[in-house]
C-alpha cells in the first residue's frame, strides 16, 4: 500500500484497495488544511463517493463547486481540473474509483503537485 508521501502531496491518510491494468479504487483521508490539489486526468475519470463530510470538489472547464454529503457521489470526467477538499477547510474522507484507462497526475498551469 503506498504511504502519503508516494503522491506528491500530504494528506492524512491514503489507502490503496485495488489496482488493475485501467481501474484503480482507494480511500482518502483529508485532515483539516489537506487539499488533493488543482489538476486533471488524460484519460481518466475520477468517481467520488463521500464517507465522511461534508467535502468540496472545485472544477474548472466549467467553473463549479459540488459539495458532498456522507452517501453522495460525483463524478468528473477526464481533463476536467479539479482540486478536493473539507469543506470550510474542515477534514473528510472519501472512496474514489479512477478509470477506465491509463492513470495519470496532470498538474494544473502554476501548480506545484508532482504526479502521483
Amino acid at each position: 500500500m503506498p504511504e502519503t508521501d508516494e503522491l506528491g502531496y500530504k494528506i492524512k491518510k491514503h489507502q490503496r484497495l485495488a489496482v488493475v491494468d485501467d481501474l484503480r479504487v482507494s480511500i482518502l483521508t483529508l485532515a483539516e488544511a489537506d487539499e488533493v490539489p488543482w489538476h486533471r486526468h488524460t484519460n481518466i475519470d475520477d468517481d467520488f463517493f463521500c464517507m465522511e463530510g461534508p467535502m468540496k470538489i472545485e472544477t474548472h472547464q466549467p467553473e463549479g463547486t459540488r459539495i458532498l454529503q456522507p452517501g453522495e457521489t460525483f463524478k468528473v470526467e477526464a481533463g476536467r481540473p479539479h482540486r478536493v477538499s473539507g469543506l470550510n477547510n474542515g477534514g473528510c474522507k472519501f472512496m474514489i474509483m479512477q478509470g477506465v484507462g491509463k492513470y495519470d497526475f496532470v498538474p494544473e498551469q502554476g501548480n506545484s503537485a508532482v504526479p502521483c
